[in-house]
């Protein structure tokens, strides 16, 4: 064989895994996701199974921005994140990454009372969370294929699982006998213990429950506490992700060796390179 034809099969072999289909990370989170150059594309690039949309409503639609300042009318809910997701969900066979087909495993709950979760699309009321929510009534049907739909008393996983956090009108949503999204709750929940159904992720600062990392570090009495946190939200059935905390490798670290379920970021190559370096082979 010529020089010339290895190379060019070499330089074949390299697309081709360029182009692969990425590993699902079903512990990360893709952070103000709409901010990337490609929201959504960029943390699927990267394997990533949760990403996070701001929303305002404006003049009837669903628009993704940080700040109302911001908003552009051709951004919004549905064609940044549901309509593309929707293709997906259909080219893979009913899931967003094809290994989540072939390897259940990968999907499974934390206790017999969690539901399993394939990949998260968590939704940030910004303002307005009763106008947000009956949007979303009338929305998230349009995609009831792919989506977990949630009742009172139980939970029937789908590829995609819509969870409400900022502005969410929480009593509005618990009202619903049947929906297709359910929400994030604090601290607080663990002590109240709401049905898993309604409130299967716990999302919290880190600050104040938690010190700063100092040089890298968490110290003693907060890596204690942590653990201890994540026991409590699992035994629930429930998930745990913080936001507001150092953005750095030594706290992803810290955060999945405690057994934190979503890994918050902005930097979404640098945790999957983390992950993928320190998975078990």
């Amino acid at each position: 064989m010529s020089l010339r034809r290895s190379l060019f099969l070499v330089t074949l072999a390299a697309a081709a895994l360029v182009h692969a289909d990425p590993v699902p990370l079903p512990r990360t989170h893709a952070h103000n996701d709409y901010e990337h150059k490609r929201p959504l594309f960029d943390a699927l690039d990267q394997g990533f199974c949760s990403v996070e949309a701001d929303v305002y409503l404006v003049n009837g639609e669903l628009l993704v921005a940080h700040n109302r300042t911001d908003v552009k009318p051709e951004r919004t809910l549905q064609a940044l994140y549901l309509d593309p997701l929707r293709e997906r969900f259909k080219r893979f066979g009913g899931h967003i990454y094809p290994e989540l087909g072939t390897q259940p495993a990968l999907s499974q709950p934390l206790a017999t009372n969690a539901p399993r979760v394939e990949f998260t699309l968590l939704v940030d009321i910004k303002t307005d969370g009763a106008a947000v929510y009956r949007k979303l009534q009338s929305l998230l049907p349009e995609y009831r294929e792919m989506l977990t739909r949630f009742t009172s008393t139980s939970t029937t996983p789908g590829a995609i699982t819509v969870i409400l956090s900022g502005d969410r009108p929480r009593e509005l949503v618990a009202a619903d006998s049947a929906r297709w999204c359910a929400l994030d709750g604090l601290f607080t929940d663990l002590a109240t213990n709401p049905p898993v159904h309604l409130v299967p992720l716990i999302s919290e600062s880190w600050r104040p429950t938690f010190n700063w990392f100092a040089d890298g570090k968490i110290s003693t009495a907060d890596q204690t506490k942590l653990r201890d946190l994540v026991e409590r939200t699992h035994a629930q059935g429930r998930r745990l992700r913080f936001w507001g905390v150092q953005d750095q490798p030594y706290v992803w670290s810290e955060l999945h060796a405690a057994g934190v379920d979503m890994i918050n970021t902005d930097k979404l190559a640098e945790l999957a390179a983390q992950l993928h370096r320190t998975a078990p082979h």
